[in-house]
């Protein structure tokens, strides 16, 4: 097991990618705590899962887009483990609505849940690790739209840019710390988000026909990108995004 004695945080994992991610980590021998917002039973349900693994765990509440719930939960997840060394910013959200019709509420949730939750997350994390004069692994799960436009999601792909231009940036800034900070880009995920997208074929199969592996990629897919990144054969990574997508982003055209 290859995150044997290594403990960590992700957020948002009480479903899809986070839920698969933090599993996978517990499957690998870390300790993981779990962060929700509102979806208690999913968190507890993830939790369950790590530990019949043997791992300990704990479910945290804190929406992360409230920057001192996205300090706090670092703090407590500390309290829970007594240290951190691995953070996966995982916790995400998207809004539908043309640029013309986009309100503040809507503008200021996607942008404050997706980039600056992360942003103070990791600096909380961070400076955990710097007292403790140790290093550390951040993750960052994005999306293809850091790269791709979105139509319709501006606000969601201006928060996933700016996700990958403070990954590049810290990679440098943290570098002496000893911690790593990298991106994971997911294209077409099957996550409880894209319902409606797998339950109407009018919708599945233009995508599909843009994806050259012809399936929509699992949570599992990008969980095991996040164990790699997490362990030691990734020690020398920093600064990059690795695309999870089955060929999307550079096969991708609008119909």
């Amino acid at each position: 097991m290859k995150l044997s004695g290594h403990c960590a945080l992700v957020t948002g994992g009480d479903q899809g990618i986070g839920q698969a991610i933090a599993v996978r980590l517990a499957q690998e021998g870390a300790d993981v705590v779990v962060n929700y917002r509102k979806n208690r039973e999913g968190a507890d349900s993830t939790c369950a899962q790590i530990q019949k693994l043997g791992r300990r765990t704990a479910a945290i509440q804190a929406d992360v887009g409230i920057v001192s719930d996205a300090q706090r939960v670092v703090v407590d997840a500390i309290a829970a483990l007594g240290a951190i060394d691995i953070l996966v910013n995982n916790a995400g959200i998207e809004i539908n609505a043309g640029f013309l019709d986009v309100t503040d509420r809507d503008y200021r949730s996607v942008i404050e849940v997706n980039m600056t939750g992360p942003f103070f997350s990791t600096q909380a994390f961070a400076r955990h690790r710097r007292d403790r004069n140790e290093a550390g692994k951040v993750i960052n799960i994005s999306s293809v739209h850091e790269e791709l436009p979105f139509p319709h999601f501006t606000a969601y792909c201006m928060a996933k840019g700016g996700l990958k231009m403070m990954m590049r940036n810290l990679s440098i800034e943290l570098a002496p710390l000893g911690i790593t900070i990298n991106n994971i880009a997911p294209g077409a995920i099957e996550t409880p988000i894209n319902r409606k997208l797998l339950s109407d074929p009018k919708l599945l199969d233009p995508l599909l026909a843009n994806i050259p592996l012809h399936r929509m990629g699992k949570p599992e897919d990008v969980a095991g990108v996040a164990a790699f990144l997490a362990s030691s054969d990734a020690d020398y990574i920093t600064g990059a995004t690795i695309v999870v997508d089955g060929g999307l982003l550079w096969n991708y055209s609008e119909q």
